[in-house]
C-alpha cells in the first residue's frame, strides 16, 4: 500500500481503493472508504448548497466514494450537485425511505462509512453505521436536526462545512471523539 498526505489526512491507495484513516484515542481507528449522506437539510439549506459545501464535497469526492441519498424535497439536488464527483441516488417518495437508506449502507460495508444526516428518516442509516463502527454524524445545517438522528449518531455538528471538515481536517474529529 502507498500512503499520500492530502487535505490534512492520510489517503491510502490499495487496489484503486482510496480511504481516509483516522486514529482517535479511546474511540478507535476509522478507515473511511465512502461517505453516505442525506441531502435536504444536511448539506442544502432550503434546497440550495453553498459554494463552500460544494468545494468540500468536491475535495471528499477525490478522496473517497461519495453517495448522496435523497427524496429531493425541493427538487434541486441534480442542479445543485452537478459536476461534483459523487453518485446521486433518488429515493422513492412512497416507500419507507429510512429502511431504504439503511439497506443501502448495509450493502456498502458500514464500518468503512462516514454517514451524514439530519432527519428522522436518517436515523437507521446513522445507527447502522455507528453500530458497525463507522462514523455517524448528525448535522444541523439550519433546518434543524431530529432527536432520533442525534441519538443514533456519534456526534452532532452545526453546519455542513464543519461536518465535512471532520474528514478533511481529521484533528477536529479526534478532538471531539477522543476519550
Amino acid at each position: 500500500a502507498r500512503e499520500l498526505l492530502s487535505f490534512g489526512c492520510v489517503i491510502v491507495l490499495r487496489r484503486r481503493t482510496k480511504m481516509i484513516k483516522l486514529i482517535i484515542p479511546g474511540f478507535g481507528r476509522l478507515e473511511i472508504a465512502r461517505v453516505v449522506t442525506d441531502y435536504t437539510g444536511t448539506h442544502s439549506f432550503k434546497g440550495i448548497v453553498r459554494k463552500s459545501v460544494r468545494t468540500r464535497l468536491a475535495q471528499l469526492g477525490k478522496l473517497v466514494e461519495v453517495h448522496v441519498l435523497t427524496i429531493d424535497t425541493f427538487g434541486s439536488a441534480r442542479r445543485e450537485l452537478a459536476r461534483l464527483p459523487l453518485e446521486l441516488h433518488f429515493l422513492t417518495a412512497d416507500r419507507r425511505n429510512d429502511k431504504e437508506k439503511q439497506q443501502f449502507v448495509l450493502r456498502h460495508e458500514p464500518k468503512r462509512v462516514a454517514a451524514f444526516g439530519n432527519g428522522t428518516i436518517d436515523r437507521l442509516l446513522l445507527k447502522a453505521v455507528r453500530d458497525a463502527g463507522g462514523l455517524a454524524v448528525a448535522v444541523d445545517n439550519g433546518e434543524g436536526c431530529a432527536l432520533d438522528a442525534i441519538l443514533n449518531a456519534n456526534i452532532l455538528i452545526h453546519g455542513s462545512e464543519q461536518a465535512l471538515d471532520l474528514l478533511l481536517e481529521p484533528n477536529s474529529c479526534k478532538a471531539t471523539l477522543r476519550f
